[in-house]
């Protein structure tokens, strides 16, 4: 693949998590996210990018998102479950995802708030149509996502150099 063509980052928040006795890191979806989270990969396979990659943070809410969404994929990506993507900053998300093979093209982070959202801002230094308006108007609520196109290496990924390409999240 030649580094000129565009790479795509689909950063997506976890569905609505529960609020059981149980530490943050192990918290599981909420009926509300279990729903959400199925949708949000029905509108995920609708941008019709075949995702190379999934990376995924190891709370226990992230990873049923995942689970959840990526039946409604026409294919499945590799999929990591990335430790440092949990109560990472934005520059540590770029960090990892630094840190891709350049023969990985499309990759899709399952995070959290409020990095995810961080991340989203940090890298769009422009935007196709309304997306950044309809980003800036909702927030990141659980289970939406951000796609972000940009030219060059997974290292060259910083801060300005993506074009949002597209917002959506779950109606309330």
């Amino acid at each position: 693949m030649s580094s000129a063509e565009p790479r795509r980052i689909v950063l997506f928040r976890h569905a609505k998590a529960d609020w059981p006795q149980v530490s943050d890191h192990e918290r599981p979806l909420a009926d509300r996210g279990r729903m959400d989270a199925a949708v949000a990969g029905r509108k995920l396979a609708d941008t019709g990018i075949p995702f190379d990659l999934a990376l995924c943070s190891t709370a226990t809410r992230t990873r049923e998102t995942w689970k959840l969404a990526v039946q409604e994929l026409p294919q499945r990506p590799k999929t990591v479950y990335e430790e440092r993507l949990y109560e990472a900053s934005p520059g540590e998300l770029i960090a990892v995802v630094n840190e891709t093979a350049d023969d990985v093209r499309n990759v899709l982070l399952i995070g959290h708030n409020p990095s995810v959202q961080g991340l989203a801002e940090i890298l769009a230094g422009a935007a196709e149509g309304d997306a950044r308006e309809r980003m800036s108007r909702r927030g990141f609520p659980a289970a939406a996502f951000a796609v972000l196109s940009f030219e060059g290496s997974w290292k060259s990924l910083e801060p300005g150099v993506a074009t949002l390409l597209d917002y959506w999240a779950p109606s309330e």
